[in-house]
């Protein structure tokens, strides 16, 4: 048997959500799905297992270009404006083209139903052209009357090496990249709005495209690690020494 292992969906926003010990947690509410599979893709035919997911949202036909019109059009499926590729998990023993992984086939949140961690890929937001200060967090030059505080300063030496070196942190394009996050906690699941709250912030400005995806490497869960159904021994400490 062969199951989707990702899906596509929108940042909605930010809020914050308090858990049964009364800590707050910083949490991202997400808009997963719902999504058509639009193609599939097989080792034995394409080299590699994926599904190409569309997420289904309005959209006029006379938007899209005449080969995605043609391309979707070959399943009958509605237009959409967001396509990208989503791994699909088979089982040993299971056959490579899997039931019930097929165009056509809708793909909704409760995939994650049960899921500790997803990771998520997103476009971060474009700051456009930025000096050192804002893009490397330099600490800049002095801040008195007559200097130049948002500078960068010397690069490199006249004698040797004289040049360059490659990587040099400089003022340029900042944002506006591919950036994926890793390993963000589920906190919830609503089946009914195809919602999904993670903990953490997540790329992009709110109402950006995502691909969210089960993670890849997920912590190994451990005493000391920050999570719900764990012990924090700094906390513990403390409430120890009040009751001492």
């Amino acid at each position: 048997m062969a199951k989707v292992a990702g899906i596509l969906g929108k940042k909605v926003g930010m809020t914050q959500l308090f858990d049964s010990k009364g800590d707050v947690r910083p949490a991202t509410v997400l808009q997963a799905g719902p999504c058509v599979i639009t193609q599939r893709k097989t080792e034995t035919k394409d080299g590699y297992a994926s599904a190409q997911l569309g997420l289904v949202e309005f959209m006029k036909e006379s938007k899209l270009t005449k080969p995605m019109r043609g391309h979707l059009g070959k399943n009958s499926l509605p237009p959409v404006r967001f396509v990208r590729e989503v791994p699909v998990e088979v089982e040993l023993g299971a056959e490579a083209d899997g039931d019930g992984v097929k165009a056509g086939t809708r793909v909704l949140v409760d995939i994650f139903e049960g899921e500790k961690f997803v990771d998520i890929v997103g476009t971060s937001k474009g700051h456009g052209f930025q000096g050192v200060v804002k893009r490397h967090h330099f600490g800049g030059g002095p801040k008195s009357h007559g200097s130049m505080f948002q500078i960068t300063g010397s690069i490199g030496s006249s004698a040797f090496p004289s040049r360059v070196f490659k990587g040099m942190r400089m003022s340029g394009h900042m944002g506006n990249t591919r950036v994926t996050t890793r390993n963000l906690r589920v906190l919830g699941v609503d089946k009914d709005e195809n919602l999904l709250v993670v903990e953490g912030s997540v790329p992009g400005p709110n109402g950006g495209y995502i691909v969210i995806t089960r993670a890849k490497h997920p912590p190994r869960e451990r005493r000391g690690f920050a999570g719900a159904a764990t012990v924090d021994p700094l906390k513990a400490a403390k409430r120890a020494a009040k009751k001492g």
